[in-house]
């Protein structure tokens, strides 16, 4: 047990400090316009510890879309290996991370976020659950955790649990809240990648249930767990869902996959854009007066031939007649 204590102990402790090295920059700051000691100076100071943490993690989180995006696309041919080789289980592992790696994905990158984050959401947990004992870790002072351990929010200790609420009313309310939150923002983040940027061809298959298994189960298992996190903790995770959600919103509504509702959305959005511009749009016409008429699609015309007098006729067909012998 003491070698993965120790392996612990050297992966959480300079988060300790990372951490609480944000956090009182922050609570530093904040304690020039308000009242340090308040319950929302420390949840503030949260708050921008989540945006620093997440605006770290961008690359991460960009590669983690194109890689969803790429396996998506690759549905199709990991059908086609499925018809195939779907008696040989092993060939078909083989030949499914043949296809992955020769289109450049990997199906592990889109946990890569969420399982970077989860150190830091334990050291903030251990953070906050020492500091409501009076044991400061990291760069907290003595006196900084006892002002963080101490600070409330509507008079509810935001290092506070449901679970070690003792019946107070206000911490079970307060603590419900956020842990819903964490629910609802957690399932929408996953629902918003579903139906926004998948197509139809990869809404079947072992890939699209496993994402319909977490968009379900991802939830409970945080709302489970929720009660025993501080409220500290809760506005963490919470806050980082809905950076989640408006960073998720970008990057499809700009760069959407193929095929899906929000690749059509952009379609709509460039035609009208060019319609404001007066540019053509590719099936349209647009007549003099601005008017736009959509071009209908069908048979190619047979161009008919030009008119002609008798005279023209008689020019054009050629003289019959016997040939004079030399």
């Amino acid at each position: 047990m003491s070698f993965f204590s120790d392996i612990g102990s050297f992966i959480m402790t300079p988060l300790y400090y990372v951490i609480s090295a944000l956090m009182i920059g922050f609570h530093k700051l904040l304690d020039l316009v308000m009242d340090g000691d308040s319950g929302w100076a420390w949840a503030l100071s949260i708050v921008g510890l989540t945006i620093v943490i997440r605006a770290a993690l961008i690359p991460l989180f960009v590669k983690q879309i194109n890689s969803s995006r790429n396996m998506q696309l690759l549905q199709p041919k990991v059908k086609e290996l499925q018809k195939k080789y779907g008696h040989d289980r092993e060939k078909l592992a083989q030949e499914t991370m043949k296809l992955y790696k020769d289109a450049g994905t990997n199906p592990f990158a889109s946990c890569m976020p969420i399982l970077l984050q989860m150190p830091i959401f334990f050291a903030l947990f251990r953070l906050l659950d020492n500091a409501s004992h009076n044991k400061p870790k990291g760069f907290l002072s003595q006196g900084q955790a006892d002002s963080f351990g101490a600070a409330e929010m509507f008079g509810v200790p935001i290092s506070s649990t449901f679970m070690r609420a003792e019946g107070d009313v206000g911490i079970m309310v307060m603590a419900t809240f956020f842990v819903l939150a964490m629910l609802v923002t957690t399932f929408l983040t996953q629902r918003q990648l579903m139906t926004k940027n998948m197509p139809e061809s990869a809404m079947s298959g072992p890939y699209a249930q496993q994402q319909k298994m977490l968009l379900y189960v991802l939830p409970v298992v945080f709302a489970v767990g929720g009660v025993a996190f501080p409220i500290g903790v809760l506005i963490y995770w919470t806050v980082s869902n809905l950076w989640t959600m408006g960073q998720q919103f970008y990057v499809i509504r700009r760069n959407p996959a193929p095929g899906t509702p929000a690749f059509k959305a952009k379609q709509d959005r460039d035609a009208e854009k060019a319609r404001k511009h007066g540019k053509p749009v590719q099936g349209e016409v647009v007549a003099e007066d601005g008017a736009v008429a959509t071009e209908e699609p069908g048979p190619a015309k047979r161009q008919q031939p030009k008119r002609q007098t008798r005279e023209q006729r008689k020019k054009q067909v050629p003289k019959s007649g016997p040939k004079k012998r030399p």
